[in-house]
This record gives C-alpha cells, structure tokens and sequence, in this order.
C-alpha cells in the first residue's frame, strides 16, 4: 500500500515537472493552454498550492494536505498511520531534492525489492522486549541496545530484510552537547589512506589492512554459483523457487553482515592513527561503468542492422575489454569503498576529528620526493620515477603523495616526528682493539654473556683474548687445552 502510493505521488509530481521544463509556459503543447496558478499545478503536484494565509505550498505540503482525500476514496488507507503516509511522501521529496541539488539520479518507480521500509514519527512507545507501533500493536523483538534514560525517541524505521523484520530508533538528549569539531590550525597529525584490493587501506605510515575478499573468494564464489544455479532450475512463480531465493538471500545477507562488523573495526583502527585523515574524493559510480562498445569500421552499417546480436553476428562489435574489467568491477563493489569511508566519517566526528577529502588526480603517477608526474612512473604494483629513480610501492606512494596533497590544500601544519639518533660510535684506531664497552650497544644481549662463562665457548680459567699481532700458535697454554 505504501509502495502504491509512493509510485502514484511520483508520477502525481512528473506531470508538473513535464508541464514546466518541457511544456514551457503551457499546460498542454497541443492545445496551448497558458499556465496559471489557478488551473495549474506550478508547485509540482496536483491540488490547491496556496494555503489560507495566501502562501505558495511545496509539492510535498500539498500531496501531504490531499492525504484525508486519499482516505476517502480508499478506505484501506485508514489502516495505516498518518506520520508513516507523511514520511512517506517526505521519503520521495527528500529523492527529488537529492536530483536537483546533488546531481544525482531521477527518482524512480518502486517494486517490490527496492521498497521494503517505513518510518514512524510519533506515538512508537518501547517497554522491556516490547514495542509500539501505531496501528499495528505491542510486537515482540529483540531488545539488542538499550535506550539510555534521559533520551527521547524521535522515530522509528521498520526495515525488512532477507532474515526477518529490524527496527532502528533515532534518539536525542537535547542536555547532551555535540562532538567537538577539531579545526584545521589544531591539526598535528594526519594519515592519508589509497583504497586498494590487494589490500583494501593503504595507509601512509607504511601499514596496511588486509582486504577479506567476503564475496569475491573461491570459496563464496562457488557457493553463490551453486545457490543461483538452484533457483534458475526451478520453475518460475512456484514455492520452492521462492524458497531457494530465499536461502540465497539470506547467504547474501550475512556476507553483507560480516563486511560491515569488519568495516567498523577497520574504521576504528585509522581512526585512532592521527588527528585528521585524508582521503581520496573517488567517483565510484564511474569506475564500475561498462566499457563503451568498439565498432568495426569496415563492417558497421547502422541502416542495415536492427539489433546487437545481429551487430555481433556480423562482427560490428570488437572486443572492449569488459570481460575483464567484470572481474575488476566485482571486486570494487566487495570492497565496498564508499560504505566504508561512510564509517570513517562517523567514527571521526565521534571522536573529535576530521576527514579530508582530495582530488584524486595524479596520486599513483606522482613521486613523492621530487614531484615529477609521469604515467610510466607506475607499472602495476610497483613505482619507479623516471626522473630520480626512487623505488616505492605504488600504493604506498599514492597514500603518501594523498597525504602531502590534503596537507597544502588545506595549510596544515604537521608536526614532524624528529629521530633520536643513537650516540655515534668511537672512531678505533688502528691498532687498537675493540672492548666489550665499545661494542656493548651494537651487540644482542646473548644468554650465554649472563652465564658464569665470561667468554662464550670458554671455561673461566681458560679464557684469554687474542690482540691484533698475536699468534694463537704461540700461546703457553695451547698444548693443555
């Protein structure tokens, strides 16, 4: 019913936007009926848009005010609660203000899959291992994480998944006082991370997390293999195909699960390296793109062939190189970058600290002594100026050329770790003869010095040290040892 109503507001608030972008000061191109505030919808969506004070409502207030409308002609609504028909339609504003203001994608019509929460505002109350939920009753769950007194609930999302129904509570404490935000004068330390695959960070203090590959391992690989094959053999809208669906489902599931409990822990541990940590600004959405399709010159004739697999037939088509950037393509998605530099964020804010973002550019073909740029500096793994021959690891490098790039971005001032050196060693003539004392430093600490035995290998009585000229043939107590 939710899922109902998102796709009929949705394509309630597409014919405004065709009307106003396409139409231009039309209604209707055909019969050219000028728009009006009186007979058109000019904020998006269909009904009154001005209110009793003579103000212009948003499309979201106006589909918000037809909702007791939307009861009367169909009664089952009544079964649902206000605030959850509220947040739903706020659910689809919020989609539409991400495509306008953060460049991203259209919203779409929802199914079955890709709509399965909703969210509570008000009236949810939580008494041991029980909740309410507004027109739906007490209901049993599992009471994982306690709500700390002094907090208030502010809503509830109902999210169903693969293995049965989750419930997240957002709670506030207004008396609580925020997460300090460390600014960037107060920053003394800074790490700078290369998400890779091989490993999945690259820090640039030369250390480095190991990538689990949860999804992408032979193992996984197999048993996902199996489990599809499974479900393709079964016959379709049957029982038991559901029931194999399900068994993948929930096998995805905890794969999902164990790379997000290993993502906290790996957030937690860069978190506590450094004051502030630098990171890549990467479009992943762009990297796992499709390659574009080669054409063949001689043999491509669009007005003769209709469909691809005829243009493949007659060899239109060359090879692109996607069959191998497939296998690249699942391993970005396994190592789930995004998700985890998500976590990063969060955990960062936590505790006080910051997260820089920088522009990818140059970061493996930079090298991070004399700044010399080349593509030929980076053969696979492995990173060789071409201008002053430094050797490095081409991860490692980026991390470090992530860090120096987030550093003048930003004017940081870092503090330098300075070594301590060791005290420089006595300058030994030549003929003198290096003692115990001299060497004590640059010698392991031997259990057989703490025996008895003042020379390793030696009774005591026996033991003598041979100078620079002397011949062990000419010692007195040769012959008795």
């Amino acid at each position: 019913m939710l899922r109902a109503n998102y796709n009929w507001s949705l394509a309630d608030r597409i014919d405004p936007y065709y009307q106003r972008y396409i139409c231009g000061d039309y209604c209707d191109l055909r019969i050219k009926v000028v728009i009006t505030p009186l007979t058109c919808s000019l904020g998006g969506a269909t009904g009154n848009p001005w209110s009793n004070k003579g103000k212009k409502k948003s499309p979201v207030n106006i589909q918000i005010t037809e909702l007791p409308n939307l009861k009367k002609a169909r009664p089952w609504y009544n079964e649902i609660d206000s605030t959850v028909l509220q947040q739903n339609l706020r659910r689809l504003d919020n989609a539409y203000n991400n495509f306008f203001q953060k460049n991203r994608g259209f919203p779409k019509f929802k199914n079955r899959s890709t709509f399965r929460s909703f969210t509570y505002a008000t009236g949810v109350k939580i008494k041991g291992n029980k909740i309410y939920l507004p027109k739906l009753g007490w209901v049993k769950f599992y009471n994982s994480r306690s709500i700390p007194d002094g907090f208030e609930i502010k809503s509830v999302t109902v999210r169903k998944k693969s293995n049965g129904y989750y419930v997240s509570v957002r709670i506030e404490d207004k008396a609580v006082p925020t997460y300090p935000i460390k600014k960037a004068e107060e920053v003394k330390t800074i790490t700078g991370l290369d998400m890779g695959l091989g490993k999945l960070v690259y820090c640039s203090d030369s250390s480095a997390i190991d990538n689990p590959k949860l999804a992408t391992n032979p193992k996984t690989k197999r048993l996902q293999r199996i489990r599809q094959r499974r479900v393709s053999r079964k016959k379709r809208k049957s029982n038991n195909k559901r029931k194999t669906q399900q068994r993948l489902s929930r096998f995805s599931h905890r794969i999902a699960v164990k790379r997000e409990s290993y993502q906290w822990q790996t957030a937690k541990k860069i978190v506590l390296k450094s004051d502030a940590i630098a990171i890549e600004d990467l479009q992943i959405s762009n990297m796992i793109k499709r390659c574009k399709p080669k054409y063949d010159e001689k043999t491509s004739d669009p007005a003769l062939i209709v469909g691809a697999r005829e243009h493949a037939s007659r060899g239109r088509f060359l090879k692109n190189g996607q069959s191998a950037k497939r296998a690249l393509n699942r391993l970005i998605a396994d190592a789930s970058w995004y998700s985890l530099t998500q976590k990063i964020e969060y955990m960062a804010a936590k505790s006080g600290k910051i997260v820089l973002r920088v522009n990818p550019r140059h970061t493996s073909q930079e090298c991070s002594v004399c700044h010399h740029i080349d593509p030929e500096n980076r053969e696979g793994e492995k990173f060789f100026c071409t201008n002053c021959g430094h050797v490095d690891d081409a991860n490692f490098q980026a991390s470090i050329n992530i860090k120096n790039k987030a550093i003048n971005h930003y004017g940081l001032n870092i503090v330098k770790k300075v070594r301590r050196d060791l005290p420089k060693p006595k300058q030994l003539t030549l003929f003198e003869t290096p003692t115990s004392e001299l060497t004590e430093n640059k010698r392991r600490k031997h259990y057989a010095l703490l025996s008895k035995r003042d020379v390793p290998g030696n009774l005591k009585e026996y033991a003598f040290q041979l100078s620079l000229f002397n011949q062990e043939n000419n010692h007195p107590d040769r012959d008795s040892l």
